[in-house]
């Protein structure tokens, strides 16, 4: 049995490995082929995420297995959210251990601090068309496509598809 994931703030002293596996994840996946491109190096600056956004890892053993960065409307790192919605973004797990849970934990820890805010009714993200494996995770957590919110990375010809999770908002049991 594999230990526990723990799902956290990032620190600074964990910016390095967050830098390490969100490289190594966006190139493993086909998404770059050149480290150096300026989307790639501009996601490794985990401390300009960190002054802007929430940065979250997924802890296994003390060891750093993923990360995810959260954003709610009009914040610098939101791509795609409106008024209400929580968008987490660059949702990555060391290829090394991939399939091992970890990316699951991390949605439901965003999923659950979304229910935590009071004016959040829904969770958004982007993804690629060609990330089915991310794809099939997401609908299996009840999130469902917003084709109408899909977008084209500014400059390509790059697809982005858009997922929505709406919240329930809690049941109030009668006395």
């Amino acid at each position: 049995m594999q230990p526990q994931i723990v799902i956290r703030p990032a620190h600074p002293d964990d910016y390095q490995d967050i830098a390490r596996i969100t490289r190594d994840s966006y190139l493993e996946a086909g998404h770059f082929d050149d480290p150096g491109h300026p989307y790639m190096l501009a996601i490794q600056n985990v401390a300009d995420r960190a002054e802007k956004a929430l940065v979250w890892v997924a802890e296994r053993a003390g060891q750093i297995i993923g990360s995810v960065t959260l954003a709610l409307a009009g914040e610098p790192f939101a791509d795609i959210a409106l008024d209400g919605e929580l968008e987490f973004r660059m949702l990555v797990v060391d290829p090394a251990v991939q399939r091992s849970g970890a990316g699951r934990a991390l949605v439901e820890a965003v999923v659950g601090h979304a229910r935590t805010l009071s004016d959040v009714h829904a969770v958004v993200l982007t993804t690629g068309s060609g990330w089915t494996g991310a794809r099939a995770l997401y609908e299996r957590m009840g999130f469902h496509r917003a084709p109408e919110r899909d977008w084209f990375v500014p400059g390509t010809d790059i697809k982005l598809l858009v997922y929505r999770l709406g919240l329930q908002p809690p049941t109030v049991e009668a006395t």
